[in-house]
């Protein structure tokens, strides 16, 4: 598949011209400098070859014959670069997908929001704690958590300790997969310990003994070994940083481009998604496929505009629309955004985001999510894409192998009270195992009615 050509007046420092949002102020401009020309020397995280691999597996989803599946936590914290987490990760991932293709016969496209998320929009700079004014936490790529002036200063540095847990952490999951980690024969490798009493429990081993049943009878058959070891497992992350990505943009003669290697996918958040800013011209010129979150003040004008400046070339798994309205908007928004791009011909792959819009503070300051409301709004958005002749080709979630209680509702009933027992994010509330296995079980049954 040939990629878009080099949109013209693009270079990967082009958008340091317009304004970018987002963006912290480094002191040190002699350190930054620095930073980011080393990072420019260093190995890229992925390679073309994988990117290009993903672009035309969200082709296959675009025309409704994978579904994606891209999971993982808000934001990544250098700390949680270890071992055990990245496996619990890994886990829950490869458990749904399992759920999804038994249920959806078809191919589940793997995205880890991982191996790179570390940094964050705020809706302010500032953070004010007793009369005391900070620089806001942006995730452990630019600045740190606690509240102190020495920790919220920007750090250049920090990027490089971003992209070598980055690396750490993508080439752990690559050695786990080769390994035969992800291998379908034994798929009880996957199991969570602290998950054995779920609700969710008996249900996924049945789905299991059915699969490594069905593997054992056609190679007994046939006499012949089905290959089942390996799968492709992709990354993406909000492109937030700019100097941070642009540092590890690279241009690459033999496919007459220019990638993105700190990730395979990297997309635009709702707060950056300004068709003149800075972040839309970065974006517009790299050959990775990329997504933008879509939100309710999005107009007509502006998701047709979003298309031609990112996919003027209606390149298939070029663009990805990521929508996240809330379940009480959706049936709003939703479908006038799919007539808006219907009006100029555009495909674009449908992604649902049912976690952000359903987001919510309680009386004790605890940002949450309530399970049936995020259920609702997904329920919603396959419904309306079948109304509407379209397609939703994926679900973006914020999800975590631990067994944290950060969203209310779901198998095991979570009430707000039970919040405080584990509730481990420093900025959104992601969905524990069961929440993620519920969610999965839903997609797998509702696609199998639709076809």
């Amino acid at each position: 598949m040939k990629h878009a050509s080099i949109p013209n007046n693009w270079s990967p420092t082009s958008w340091q011209s317009f304004e970018a949002s987002q963006q912290p102020t480094y002191k040190n401009s002699e350190a930054l400098e620095s930073v980011l020309a080393e990072l420019g020397q260093l190995p890229p995280i992925v390679t073309s070859w994988e990117v290009e691999s993903l672009k035309k597996e969200l082709a296959r989803a675009q025309n409704g014959d994978a579904f994606v599946l891209q999971g993982g936590d808000c934001s990544e914290n250098f700390e949680e670069c270890r071992s055990e987490i990245i496996v619990q990760k890994l886990k829950i991932l490869l458990q749904m997908s399992l759920i999804m293709i038994m249920g959806m016969e078809k191919p589940i496209v793997r995205i880890g929001r991982m191996a790179g998320q570390y940094a964050k929009p705020r809706s302010e700079n500032m953070e004010s704690r007793g009369g005391v004014s900070l620089p806001s936490y942006r995730g452990d790529l630019i600045n740190r958590p606690p509240f102190k002036a020495e920790d919220r200063e920007p750090d250049a540095k920090l990027m490089l300790r971003g992209y070598e847990r980055a690396a750490l952490t993508l080439n752990f999951v690559r050695s786990l997969i080769d390994g035969g980690f992800a291998d379908l024969h034994h798929p009880e490798n996957w199991d969570l310990k602290f998950a054995s009493k779920s609700p969710m429990a008996s249900e996924y081993h049945k789905l299991v003994d059915s699969v490594t049943t069905s593997l054992g009878f056609f190679e007994s058959v046939t006499g012949k070994s089905i290959y089942a070891q390996r799968i492709e497992f992709y990354v993406s992350h909000e492109g937030l940083h700019l100097p941070y990505e642009q540092a590890q943009t690279r241009f690459l003669s033999h496919r007459d481009g220019w990638y993105n290697l700190s990730t395979h996918f990297p997309w635009i958040g709702m707060r950056t998604a300004d068709v003149r800013g800075a972040h839309i011209e970065y974006f517009r010129g790299l050959a990775n496929p990329i997504g933008v979150k879509i939100g309710c003040d999005f107009s007509e004008k502006k998701i047709q505009a979003l298309i031609k400046a990112l996919n003027p070339d209606s390149e298939p798994g070029r663009l990805t629309f990521i929508t996240r309205f809330g379940s009480e908007q959706i049936e709003e928004h939703l479908p006038r955004v799919i007539k808006a791009v219907k009006k100029i011909d555009a495909d674009v792959l449908w992604i649902c985001d049912p976690m952000h819009g359903n987001t919510e503070m309680t009386a004790k300051g605890y940002k949450t999510r309530h399970f049936d409301r995020i259920l609702s709004e997904l329920r919603s958005a396959f419904r309306i894409h079948r109304d509407s002749g379209s397609y939703l080709g994926g679900v973006h979630l914020e999800l975590t192998g631990e067994n944290v209680t950060e969203c209310i509702g779901g198998a095991r009933g979570l009430k707000e009270a039970d919040l405080a027992r584990a509730y481990k994010s420093q900025v959104d509330p992601r969905l524990n195992y069961e929440q993620a296995i519920e969610i999965a079980m839903l997609i797998a049954r509702r696609l199998r009615a639709q076809d």
